[in-house]
């Protein structure tokens, strides 16, 4: 991390450099790198001990799995895990570590009695102050780098516990560690704080993007414009040349297969819209073996996620190339449609409402939007040159938008870089925090 990013952030423009120890040495262990002198290295094994016991939960007890904490930080996000099985009873003081797929960095500071369920063990530190210390050491991406390179399993990698309980760890006097987890817990709240707030601003900013196109797209852009009923309830009022038409009158649905599965495979989400598979990284997604017969899809044609339609899972391709089988594929009637500006229509909220309505499946993980509710469902039709007025509009201030977004984001990200890196610093020794107030 550049000194430019690191002036960046508020909580240590006061003090961007820390100090270093006057003395170090090898502290023999390639990953941990050099400790302060009076430092030494200890097995996590010799300063806590597995807690092992299992029973079930207590009616209303606290719970505790993996997918309840957020990963780097230590949040619990739910108490009260809805997986039901045996688990480890834990105490106030007490590390909670999941073992299963490490690198996720889900590590837990009991600050409750409860019960860790699933792939989390439950170590109890031999000195009650010094479990702040030890958390924060194991929360730290140098021993979460360290677990994961010696984590076995190619699709659900686990690290054994016994390598956990013989890793290595810089100990220092208790005094000491208390000031580290001290001066740790005052600056990741502090960074936590940070990201709230940009987290917020970005909240605020989708906020604004969604309440421009929904104002666009329905309203049109003169202010001043005579309005009149839609004749339909869910679409309110509309400009008075504008006009209402079920989707049957503006799409047919495409049918083309791919006859070699060689074209770009696209895929359909509520958050990217149509988009490169190839662009999603580190996502599970299941593969055909060929992908001959695949639907083809060409740049303007509406393309929808058949399951996850109530999600907002459509779009207008920007791209050719070739969707699942279980997509649906239209393409516009005529010239006088603008895909654009129907690619900014469909993804407004009341128009997802509708696509729910028109859903059909007894669960919500089971409903489908298929071609002929598609094609029943109204929607708004402005003349072509609004349509292509509209969209333009959109494009440029969608893109500012998005702009801000990113660079919030990118704020973000380096607050969570700084975050780790200040943890994994403090507690292997590479900057002196003792006097830090």
């Amino acid at each position: 991390m550049t000194d430019n990013k690191i002036r960046e952030i508020r909580v240590i423009r006061e003090n961007p450099r820390f100090r270093r120890y006057p003395e170090y040495k090898d502290s023999g262990v390639e990953w941990i790198g050099e400790i302060p002198q009076h430092w030494k290295i200890e097995r996590i094994k010799h300063i806590a001990t597995l807690v092992s016991d299992k029973s079930y939960p207590e009616p209303n007890a606290i719970k505790i799995s993996p997918e309840n904490v957020e990963s780097e930080t230590g949040k619990v996000l739910n108490f009260y895990s809805s997986y039901d099985a045996v688990g480890v009873k834990f105490q106030v003081g007490d590390i909670l570590f999941n073992k299963l797929r490490v690198y996720l960095s889900k590590v837990v500071f009991a600050e409750c009695d409860g019960y860790s369920l699933s792939e989390m063990i439950v170590m109890r530190p031999s000195l009650q102050g010094a479990g702040k210390y030890l958390f924060y050491f194991m929360l730290s991406s140098r021993f979460i780098e360290y677990c994961d390179s010696i984590s076995y399993g190619a699709k659900m990698p686990r690290t054994a516990v016994d390598d956990i309980l013989n890793a290595q760890i810089p100990i220092t006097s208790d005094k000491e560690q208390k000031q580290i987890a001290s001066f740790l817990d005052r600056k990741t709240e502090q960074i936590d704080e940070l990201i709230h707030i940009k987290e917020r601003k970005i909240e605020l900013l989708q906020e604004q993007r969604t309440a421009l196109i929904n104002q666009a797209v329905t309203k049109g852009l003169d202010p001043n414009v005579e309005m009149k009923p839609s004749g339909v309830e869910w679409i309110g009022e509309i400009p008075a040349h504008w006009e209402v038409r079920r989707n049957r009158r503006i799409f047919h649905e495409r049918d083309d297969r791919s006859t070699t599965g060689k074209e770009e495979l696209l895929t359909v989400s509520h958050i990217t819209g149509v988009s490169p598979r190839a662009e999603k990284k580190n996502v599970g997604m299941f593969l055909a073996e060929t992908l001959e017969g695949y639907k083809r899809c060409a740049v303007g044609n509406l393309v929808i996620n058949t399951m996850w339609a109530w999600m907002g899972a459509l779009g207008v391709s920007s791209f050719d190339g070739i969707v699942s089988p279980s997509y649906n594929v239209y393409e516009l009637k005529n010239s006088e449609y603008v895909p654009k500006y129907y690619d900014y229509l469909y993804q407004t909220p009341n128009h997802i409402k509708e696509i729910i309505r028109w859903s059909k499946g007894i669960w919500t993980s089971r409903w489908r939007l298929y071609p002929d509710a598609f094609f029943s469902i109204f929607t708004i039709t402005p003349p072509f040159s609004e349509q292509t007025q509209i969209a333009n509009f959109l494009n440029r201030k969608t893109k500012q938008i998005d702009e801000l977004i990113a660079t919030e984001q990118r704020k973000i990200e380096l607050l969570k870089e700084y975050r780790q890196s200040l943890i994994s610093e403090a507690v292997t020794g590479k900057i002196d925090v003792r006097n830090e107030g």
